[in-house]
Parts: structure tokens; sequence; C-alpha cells
């Protein structure tokens, strides 16, 4: 029997490309509320209660109603915006973070899916806090862009009319939304300072978390780290630095749900730059969705991907 899914929001950036990985399945049903009820209360509200599944591609408070909505019928859910990344009772929704994680997103009622730049981050920062090269109390700080789709329909729009042209610096007063998601789940004891950038390109992501000091013994143990953190995983490889050489391409991995990690540096002055790549509607927001609804579903992990 096929199991039932409801993307609560499937006409959004995030929505439309999960409905994409999801249509063609055999083993899903997508569950649709029709185009002129899709702001009716009742009609979202049949919709949570028929769906084994249902994935919210929301703005937040949004999705907080939607979760209040389908709390009676015990519909599991994936929410993919930021209301519930750093909630108690959701469980954290990037697989490979942790030792037991995936069982947890397998078992779970309701998963929040990370962000596309706290899937880097955390990535990078969680096993290095763990093997002591990251300490906590002095987060490294973080840099990166990402094509104009990770702003969603409005930023999309100003790119694709002309009204915004070229790239830009953003989120510099230190209150980016992904910030306590990267803090904790990256096990850090304070925010990092952080300061993304959009290009004049649609989508893909790189992200680079600077450590200054690292030494060149500290480089050769950041791989050996990561490499151990990731071993044997299916969507997250640590590469060597030559593959991302001259140049950093953040599309390289568009269309995937890879992620690729690599450490750089100058063995010289111990400065060291830690860069993760990925599709940021992919790993980094709908492919991550699917990944997730897999696990729950427990069906085969990259189903669709």
């Amino acid at each position: 029997m096929a199991h039932k899914v409801f993307i609560d929001g499937e006409v959004g950036t995030t929505g439309l490309q999960i409905r994409e990985r999801l249509q063609n399945r055999a083993d899903i049903t997508l569950v649709q509320v029709d185009p002129a009820r899709r702001k009716d209360p009742d009609a979202r509200r049949e919709a949570l209660a028929e769906a084994d599944v249902a994935i919210l591609c929301l703005p937040d408070e949004a999705a907080r109603e939607a979760a209040a909505l389908a709390a009676p019928y015990g519909t599991r859910l994936i929410d993919a915006s930021t209301a519930h990344r750093v909630a108690d009772d959701w469980v954290f929704g990037l697989p490979e973070m942790a030792e037991g994680q995936r069982a947890a997103v397998a078992g779970a009622t309701r998963v929040s899916n990370p962000g596309c730049w706290s899937t880097c981050a955390i990535a990078l920062i969680r096993p290095l806090v763990q093997a002591g090269l990251i300490h906590r109390e002095t987060p490294p700080a973080i840099s990166g862009v990402s094509g104009y789709s990770g702003g969603g329909k409005a930023m999309i729009a100003e790119f694709e009319s002309g009204e915004t042209r070229g790239a830009f610096l953003y989120g510099a007063a230190q209150g980016h939304k992904h910030l306590p998601e990267i803090t904790l789940h990256g096990l850090l004891a304070k925010a990092p300072v952080f300061v993304p950038s959009v290009g004049q390109y649609a989508q893909g992501m790189a992200v680079a978390v600077h450590l200054p000091d690292l030494g060149a013994a500290g480089m050769k143990a950041a791989d050996e780290a990561l490499r151990a953190h990731y071993a044997g995983e299916r969507f997250i490889a640590v590469v060597d630095p030559s593959t991302h050489e001259p140049r950093v391409n953040p599309e390289r991995l568009n269309g995937t749900n890879r992620l690729e990690l690599s450490v750089h540096g100058n063995a010289r002055t111990g400065a060291a730059v830690l860069i993760a790549v990925l599709d940021n509607l992919g790993k980094g927001a709908s492919g991550a969705a699917v990944q997730n609804l897999n696990l729950m579903l427990g069906v085969d992990e990259g189903a669709g991907l």
C-alpha cells in the first residue's frame, strides 16, 4: 500500500522540488488540496488528517499552526521551516550528524529539516568540536555564498526581474535565523560570527569555516576526523582540497543530494579553512526532506534522490 504524503505549501520553492522528487514514486500517494481551497484551514486540516506524513513548506508561524492542526490526527511531520529546529520535542533531521541520529529520525513523529547554511556549518564544526580541534567557547567565523533561490519566491522574483543585480552580503547584524541551530547542533557554547552572501545565480552553495590557528598538524587531524565521522555515508563525502582549487564552485553539486567537505590551508602559517559545498535546494532543503521522509517510512534512504 502506498504511503500518503501531504506537502503543505507545495507551490513554494522547496515544496515544488519535493513534489518533483515524489510525484512519480509508486510507493507514494500525494494528498492534495484543491488550489481554490489552498488557504482554507478546513481543507488543510482534512489533508493533514488523511496523510501518513505531512511536509511543511511554510513560513514559521504557518508551520506552527499546521503542526497544531495535525496534532489530533497523529500525522507525522517534517517541518522545512525554522520554527522547530531547536525545539526539544522535534528531532533534528540531519541523519549523518551523530551516532543514533538516523534511527532517531526514522522513529520520530516530528522532524525539523535543517537549513542549508546550517547543514554545511554543522557538518564541518560538530565533528571537530568532538575531536577537540574546535573549542566550544571560541567558535570559528563562518562565511559563504548561496544562489538566490535560497531566499525563496520573493528573492527569486527580484533577481529574475532584474530588480536586483550582482552579489551582496547580508546578516552582518548577527541575527541570521540559522544561528540558533548552528550553535546548538554544532555543540558550540555561543553563536559564531556569520556573514553569508547571495550571488547572481540560481542555486548552489559554498560555506567556509575559518580556523586561522589550526596549524599543519591540526589540518591533518581535521581531515582525519571528518573522514572518520562520515565514513560510509551515502550523501556526505570528504574530498581532497584539490577538488575545489583554484576556485570553489558553489554550483558543483546542483541537482544532487550530496554534500562535499574539504580541509584547506597553509601548512607554513597554520591558517585553515573548512569548505562545504551542496545544492541549497537539494541536500540543503528538498533533498534532505525526502531523505528524512524515506527514513520515516522505512524505505530506501535514497529513493527519489
